[in-house]
């Protein structure tokens, strides 16, 4: 078995692991931190918004104009008076985007375009975007975000519970605002592929949270029938059991986006590669920082804030600290070997993990009755 196997089989038994919920604070305030510097940049710099959301003109060249893009670029520019943004097609044509333009002028731009440019206007394409169905399509997106946010809260509140629900919520806006302060900073456009990159790093970080709740839920049955391990500890080992599958999805999800991201876009030159490989690249990236340490530690702090949790976690820290004046242990670990070793005085959830069953009563287990043959 590989290291990585071994290590992830360790954590998953809980002989080893880290105090994720326990440094809690430390997580919530990088993010915080994280947060408060995208929604600075969103408010300074703000959304490069895309053609498709506030209207403009689009002009192609079929033949080869023998411009480069920078002069394309400038005589865009004077030709409309506003910015321009220029892309060089695979035949020699370049791609002429200019946004917030009237399109009654569209006809204007193109001539001069075609004298500047040293081709026939006939060879240029013009495709219109009015302002209208740029806020139609913005509309629809925040509609779309606002019924998947909703639908999100009720499935988890029916499958789980309303803390998972809620833990869910915060940590999926946290994904959102960090990758839209993103494209805040670094100016990349926005267009209706960015949209749609969003809506599938909201579905990765919403799986890789579902599976540490998952396993949350089942470990945590009877949890208040024992003296052992609070809530939090608990928590610690759902996501520890769980870590090397997020980190191996997280990767495997990474490595294809990174291409696109760094090759295709910034190598290869293919721009418009770049809106929605960054948003995917930044929301794979937030989403699973945030199911390991934001969700499942506020999940963790909702919980212990029940009365029935602050009293079983007054029982185990009781017992704990007698256990150390005794000289014993009963952390969480050392708890687990202790019940390993022997029955414990009172009925243990199912948090703990496999015991090493004696060889002479696990071999008859599920054979069925009758005649040995």
């Amino acid at each position: 078995m590989s290291k990585l196997g071994t290590l992830g089989a360790r954590l998953h038994r809980g002989e080893i692991g880290y105090d994720f919920v326990g440094k809690r604070k430390i997580w919530y305030g990088i993010s915080i931190l994280i947060t408060i510097t995208a929604i600075l940049g969103l408010t300074v710099r703000g959304l490069n918004m895309g053609i498709e959301f506030q209207g403009g003109a689009v002009f192609t060249t079929t033949g080869k104009s023998g411009v480069s893009v920078s002069q394309a670029e400038t005589f865009a520019e004077e030709a409309s008076g506003h910015d321009a943004i220029v892309q060089q097609l695979g035949k020699g044509g370049l791609r002429i985007q200019i946004a917030g333009i009237d399109t009654d002028k569209s006809d204007t731009i193109k001539q001069k375009l075609a004298t500047d440019l040293k081709v026939d206007a006939e060879d240029i394409n013009a495709d219109l975007v009015g302002p209208s169905w740029g806020d139609q399509i913005a509309n629809k997106a925040w509609e779309g975000l606002a019924i998947f946010m909703v639908l999100v809260v009720i499935y988890l509140a029916i499958a789980f519970e309303w803390r998972m629900a809620i833990a869910a919520l915060v940590a999926l806006i946290h994904d959102i605002t960090i990758t839209v302060g993103i494209y805040a900073l670094v100016g990349f456009e926005v267009t209706p592929g960015t949209v749609i990159g969003l809506l599938t790093i909201l579905g990765y970080s919403l799986y890789d949270t579902v599976v540490v709740f998952d396993s949350l839920k089942e470990q945590t049955k009877d949890i208040t029938k024992q003296t052992r391990w609070t809530y939090s500890d608990v928590a610690d080992r759902s996501i520890n059991s769980t870590l090397v599958r997020s980190i191996n999805t997280t990767v495997v999800a990474l490595l294809p986006v990174a291409g696109l991201l760094f090759i295709g876009g910034g190598v290869l030159g293919a721009g418009m590669l770049n809106d929605i490989s960054l948003s995917l690249f930044v929301g794979l990236a937030a989403g699973a920082y945030s199911s390991i340490f934001i969700a499942t530690p506020l999940v963790a702090d909702l919980k212990e804030r029940e009365p029935e949790m602050k009293a079983l976690r007054k029982r185990v820290l009781a017992k704990r600290a007698q256990a150390a004046a005794k000289g014993e242990s009963l952390e969480p670990q050392a708890a687990e070997q202790s019940y390993e070793d022997g029955e414990p005085d009172d009925v243990t959830p199912a948090v703990v993990g496999p015991r090493n069953q004696p060889a002479s009563r696990a071999r008859g287990r599920g054979r069925p009755s009758g005649k040995r043959r």
